[in-house]
């Protein structure tokens, strides 16, 4: 009779274990992908006390799940955008500026066109490498709507790599083509095309003027039209985004070349340029929910927050930061409409991080409550921290970059504190690199509490896969 018993309350629980795992590997009817790029640990931290304190929390700092991810490409310590970005999306180590191909592809150079820009050809070297098939093909694969939205180029690297397969991540053109069902060089994985697309650079899918469009493509095709003639709705500012209701297919390109403008340009009052016509990136992703979410399916969203990158490489803390406050807006705004109809996130999976780290450091023992961009305060008096040689200096500062002085004199406040300043570096190079250093991974909702510990990047894309059910 005990031994009977006994055996029962074993098969039971073994089947609700099964049952749980069962329900475990497919709880997400909806995944969100937020990727801060170049947003490493010291931006978090920047970021949030200049928003909101050291005793504050960022949106992304209050989600219950974390890992640290390890960056490294297949062939370098410290990757570029193009292969970390594809290591989430595909689950395979690549080459650096390769995008969602297979480890043996080599990054073969784009060749450029007749006006000289860069990213005319595909993978031109015959047998270098295959498409690796990404997350987003393979929900749309599932019947989902899947997007991909981010405030760079849309052809820049990280959104690229959810929709399209190439050598080089500089082909921007050829990446455009990729976009278009039914056009020369379509990729067929999206079968009836990418849902929603927003971002910048507009140059890329539409033709060379001499006048209006230098930057256009030469082969005079208009991806846009051609898009158009597919039922995307076409929009190029906030307005026409705005206005884009029941739309099941949409493209936005905020700018006629290039990236989106930085938030801190972007929300200037009076706004300069064409910032005054794009829609932050919390507009952006409430938009992109409204319309993935009419897919009864559910739907995979990439959202990224792409101008961090940008700001830390030109070592200008000060709009590296403000995009990373932007960044965190977008996923509150996330959080908030995805809990209107799904109070638990029982259906749906938040996911935060970054593709690499930077340079970016903390110097000095500030006082709390300084300024985080203002010069360093020593903790015990208050007073402005010295360097050896008796000059003030920033707590924020890079280990290479474009500004090092050949002899460093005092800095004040007012100098500082301005928008276009740039930190101080260590080593003098044109450009700050990245760092190889590992980044955070925030998680919430469904499927994330498998999100722990220390996590190679590649190993994302398998949780996202089981999150999914697939």
């Amino acid at each position: 009779m005990k031994r009977t018993l006994k055996r029962t309350i074993i098969a039971a629980a073994l089947t609700l274990t099964f049952a749980h795992a069962a329900n475990a590997a497919g709880e997400a009817k909806n995944i969100i992908f937020f990727l801060g790029d170049g947003m490493g640990p010291s931006t978090v931290t920047a970021s949030r006390i200049y928003k909101y304190g050291e005793d504050g929390s960022l949106t992304m700092d209050k989600l219950e799940r974390t890992a640290r991810i390890k960056t490294y490409s297949n062939d370098a310590q410290t990757t570029d955008s193009a292969p970390s970005m594809a290591a989430y999306m595909t689950g395979i180590k690549m080459n650096n500026e390769v995008i969602s191909m297979s480890a043996d592809t080599v990054a073969t150079n784009p060749s450029k066109d007749a006006n000289g820009n860069l990213g005319v050809n595909n993978c031109a070297a015959t047998g270098n490498g295959v498409a690796a098939a990404t997350i987003l093909e393979l929900a749309k694969a599932k019947g989902k709507a899947v997007g991909s939205i981010t405030t760079t180029e849309l052809t820049h690297a990280t959104p690229a790599a959810t929709f399209s397969h190439i050598c080089n991540r500089n082909a921007q053109y050829a990446i455009a083509t990729q976009l278009v069902p039914g056009g020369a060089g379509y990729n067929t994985a999206l079968l009836d095309g990418v849902d929603v697309l927003m971002g910048g650079g507009r140059n890329h899918f539409t033709p060379y003027d001499a006048v209006s469009n230098k930057a256009g493509r030469v082969d005079a095709r208009n991806l846009l039209t051609e898009l158009a003639a597919k039922g995307y709705t076409v929009a190029a500012t906030k307005t026409e985004m705005a206005a884009a209701a029941n739309s099941k297919k949409f493209i936005g390109l905020y700018s006629s070349k290039s990236h989106l403008e930085y938030e801190l340009d972007r929300s200037a009052t009076p706004a300069l340029g064409e910032g005054a016509t794009q829609p932050s990136l919390a507009e952006m992703t409430t938009k992109a929910m409204d319309i993935l979410s009419q897919n009864a399916k559910g739907y995979f969203l990439m959202v990224e927050g792409g101008r961090i990158d940008h700001a830390l490489h030109g070592t200008n803390a000060k709009r590296a930061l403000t995009d990373t406050i932007a960044f965190d807006d977008a996923i509150k705004a996330a959080l908030d409409k995805a809990k209107l109809t799904d109070p638990t996130l029982a259906n749906t999976l938040i996911v935060v991080t970054a593709d690499h780290d930077h340079t970016l450091a903390f110097n000095g023992y500030g006082k709390r409550g300084n300024p985080i961009l203002d010069i360093n305060r020593n903790y015990k008096d208050g007073l402005p921290a010295k360097d050896a040689d008796g000059n003030t200096y920033t707590t924020l500062v890079f280990g290479n970059g474009p500004n090092r002085p050949n002899l460093r004199t005092n800095l004040d406040s007012t100098t500082v504190l301005a928008n276009n300043y740039q930190q101080e570096t260590g080593v003098r190079l044109a450009s700050e690199t990245h760092g190889g250093g590992d980044v955070t991974l925030f998680a919430t909702g469904a499927g994330a509490k498998v999100f722990k510990g220390t996590l190679d990047n590649t190993k994302v894309f398998g949780l996202l896969k089981t999150a999914f059910g697939f």
